[in-house]
């Protein structure tokens, strides 16, 4: 398959997990890719990757908190394909899970609005200019089941991913008649390095796992095959959609 044969792509991010996996699944499939992330090793490291399987990748350090660095990445994107006709704005940080929603300093709350809620719009208001020039496109948000239900103890993580699908579907609207589908997708629990000292401790990667009815966590392959076909044409008709891939956590 080569869904993305001449699309230029990018990814925030990029540097690991669901990020990672998605640069190098739109590359396999033909597309340019921009690896952008905070750790800027990483990205490049994921770029190389893609290089040494024989795509097309550049990449770039970049903090989505700060909108002058969103629009040199985009800018970065414009230099180096010429366009931009997909983005996947993934980039995201973790937050506490165990403080109840007074217990959160100022600093918290406001950090983690920053980079996951704010960065994401930053992302949006320096890609739609270009991807309008490009002729259209489609864009990804990285939501989480945490945008989809609430949970104890992670009251600013919840409320910036609900913000996220919030964003979703009103750019959505804002954008539909302009050639640009906006969509995000809501994971569950994903083995990546992130979630990887939590797993390290058998009782509660057993009480996650339990969490999800089909018994298990996702890989971030798994939830990148879901981006990739909301980022094709295959999902021409999907506007708007908050996507849950969260192997039934939604819906028990």
């Amino acid at each position: 398959m080569s869904r993305f044969d001449g699309k230029s792509v990018l990814v925030t991010g990029g540097a690991s997990g669901i990020g990672r996996a998605a640069a190098l699944a739109f590359a396999a499939e033909g597309g340019r890719v921009l690896v952008v992330d905070q750790n800027g090793e990483g990205a490049h490291a994921t770029a190389e990757a893609i290089r040494a399987a024989g795509g097309h990748a550049e990449a770039m350090r970049a903090d989505i908190s700060d909108y002058g660095q969103c629009a040199a990445m985009v800018s970065r994107a414009m230099q180096a394909f010429g366009s931009l006709h997909v983005a996947f704005n993934n980039a995201g940080i973790p937050g506490s899970m165990t403080k109840a929603v007074h217990e959160y300093e100022l600093h918290e709350w406001n950090q983690m609005l920053a980079v996951n809620l704010t960065g994401v719009f930053h992302c949006l208001k320096a890609e739609v200019p270009a991807m309008l020039a490009s002729g259209g496109g489609a864009i990804v948000n990285t939501a989480s089941v945490a945008g989809l239900v609430a949970a104890k103890h992670m009251a600013s993580y919840i409320s910036a991913k609900h913000g996220v699908v919030g964003l979703t579907r009103a750019a959505a609207l804002d954008l539909i008649g302009q050639g640009i589908r906006v969509n995000a997708v809501c994971p569950g629990a994903v083995h990546t390095a992130m979630l990887e000292p939590v797993m390290a401790i058998p009782e509660i990667k057993a009480l996650m796992e339990a969490d999800h009815p089909i018994g298990r966590v996702a890989s971030a392959e798994e939830v990148a095959r879901v981006v990739l076909f909301l980022a094709s044409d295959e999902a021409s008709f999907v506007v708007g959609h908050a996507m849950p891939v969260d192997g039934g956590l939604t819906v028990k």
